[in-house]
């Protein structure tokens, strides 16, 4: 701002000096004219007056010209190197314009310096010939350190906010076939610098933050999703919001809703989602009493098959560039009556027991079980008591199905033991002194067995209501596994150790239960329904396991 405002005094001052040249050689013109026509000529009087203006002149030059001199050197001084006033204002607007679109240009080998606040500093190349070329048409000779500058022109500018994907690099990455792009991303991912602190995410919850980051910056940067029209409602295209399946629902109502994720031109696709619900799908098929699940597999493999038929994306490759969503228990086997369907499409199922050689860990995602009691407030009751406010050490309310419930009350159910609040469903007597809500709330932890399948709605809820999930299901791959640490914040015990489990979760520090239970607060934001999606809630995450899960797919060879 200084060196703007002197430049301008400067240009008022050349421009005065002009007005009084004019001045000055008018009247030397007047009474040149007069001298020599009127009366005789006065030769000194008209050399003093001649010499004055030369004088004066020649004085005002140099001052404008020592001034930009000083200029130059004090510029150079505190960093920035000009080689000519024309080049010095083009430096100035591509730095201007670089700050302002907090870009960077990206190095081979990018030089990184931690500085003192412990961020990074991210150093710009300019190419050789660009230098040389500035120093041909340059008036101005630099000493023997700017000579050294001709290798490489380093110009220092301030980190882009992580997260960020430089503009021309999305053009760049957007003109690439889909394949490419992917493998692009598969690469990028691969080589992932090394981050201690992330804006907006909570390391401890990770197993990789930094993979995680820059999967996710370049999910947003990258990812398109076509979504297949076909499909008669309510099976597909109209599923429920409401109760235990609605994972599926939600994630099909915001995904036809997305406008940055979503493509109507399958060329550009990445991915293909098949948007059907096994909710409905079991609601309008299956035969109460039958115990028949082959018209659900057959339905669908005919639906299908007419996919294949109609469009050529699901032979080009054979269903591995596909995915569902099916949140209801029999999801997995509604895949089974279609070969290409069931081993390559990718699979994001709330049933996620590897040992029904259906879900495929590192191919499929765990898909969370999510209760949702009123669509409309999906994050009604959010939130727990703090610690000092739990006197349970263990809540568990709910049905006797499945193989694991019966065990667990006959070890721990009734008034067997006072810390242990363990019962069939919530005793009348109990839920009018305090409801299902509260006592998840006011527990230490809260335990989350198995039903008929291995994944249970009460492994949200704890999340919600900050009680500190105890999970038993055996052969159970729990949701984004592939990048949430689990260990940091629940307690996974094996199905025959539940006769221990009081002596599991005491012998538990405080120190690292506190810390447990300030995780699970922390990684409560990744497991919201949002109304309008926000960054890393559910819909973020599903969406991004499976597109983590897709590039996972991609062959070192490719790369």
């Amino acid at each position: 701002m200084l060196r703007l405002w002197s430049l301008g005094l400067v240009q008022k001052f050349v421009v005065q000096m002009k007005k009084a040249f004019r001045h000055t050689a008018f009247i030397l013109l007047r009474e040149l004219l007069r001298r020599c026509f009127g009366y005789k000529v006065d030769w000194r009087r008209l050399f003093v007056l001649i010499s004055a203006l030369t004088i004066s002149a020649v004085v005002s030059q140099l001052l404008v010209l020592s001034y930009l001199s000083n200029g130059w050197f004090l510029s150079h001084e505190t960093g920035s190197s000009y080689q000519s006033l024309n080049s010095t204002i083009q430096s100035n607007e591509f730095i201007k314009e670089a700050r302002r679109r907090q870009i960077h240009l990206i190095l081979p080998n990018p030089i990184t310096l931690p500085n003192s606040s412990n961020k990074l500093i991210q150093s710009v190349s300019v190419e050789k010939e660009k230098v040389e070329s500035e120093q041909r048409n340059s008036s101005i000779s630099g000493s023997k350190k700017d000579k050294d500058l001709t290798d490489i022109k380093i110009i220092s500018t301030p980190s882009p906010p992580l997260g960020f994907v430089p503009s021309h690099n999305q053009t760049h990455i957007r003109l690439l076939p889909p394949h490419e792009a992917l493998v692009y991303a598969k690469k990028e991912i691969d080589h992932a610098l090394s981050l201690n602190e992330v804006p907006d995410l909570y390391a401890p919850l990770f197993r990789n933050v930094s993979v995680f980051k820059r999967s996710y910056e370049l999910m947003e940067a990258i990812l398109k999703v076509y979504i297949y029209p076909d499909g008669a409602r309510p099976i597909f295209h109209r599923p429920s919001l409401k109760g235990i399946y609605a994972s599926e629902g939600w994630f099909m109502k915001l995904s036809k809703e997305n406008k940055q994720f979503v493509t109507k031109d399958p060329e550009k696709a990445h991915l293909f989602y098949l948007p059907y619900s096994a909710r409905q799908m079991a609601l309008e098929l299956y035969v109460p009493g039958s115990h028949n699940l082959k018209p659900l597999s057959m339905f669908l493999r005919d639906y299908v098959n007419n996919i294949a038929a109609k469009y050529p994306f699901w032979n080009r490759t054979h269903g591995s560039d596909h995915f569902l969503v099916a949140c209801h228990d029999w999801g997995p086997y509604t895949v089974s009556g279609h070969e290409e369907l069931r081993r390559n499409t990718i699979k994001a199922l709330c049933n996620a027991d590897v040992s029904e050689r259906i879900f495929t860990a590192g191919r499929d995602v765990s898909l969370p079980e999510t209760t949702i009691r009123a669509p409309k407030r999906p994050l009604r009751h959010l939130g727990g008591y703090r610690v000092s406010l739990r006197p349970i050490l263990a809540f568990f309310a709910g049905n006797m199905h499945g193989r694991v419930r019966p065990i667990l009350l006959e070890h721990w159910g009734g008034d067997r033991d006072a810390e242990m609040k363990i019962y069939k469903r919530l005793p009348l007597r109990v839920s009018r002194k305090m409801n299902y809500i509260q006592h998840m709330k006011s527990s230490k932890y809260c335990i989350c067995p198995m039903g008929f399948e291995v994944n249970s709605p009460r492994i949200v809820e704890a999340i919600y209501y900050e009680c500190v999930p105890v999970i038993i299901a055996d052969n159970f791959v729990l949701p984004f596994s592939e990048i949430l640490d689990w260990s940091a914040f629940s307690v996974v015990v094996a199905e025959k150790d539940i006769p221990k489990l009081k002596d599991i979760l005491l012998s538990i520090p405080v120190r690292k239960y506190r810390t447990m239970q300030n995780n699970v607060k922390m990684v409560q934001k990744h497991f919201l329904w949002n109304p309008r999606p926000i960054k890393y809630d559910l819909f973020h995450m599903i969406l991004h396991s499976i597109w983590f899960n897709k590039l996972s797919q991609i062959q070192t060879s490719e790369i």
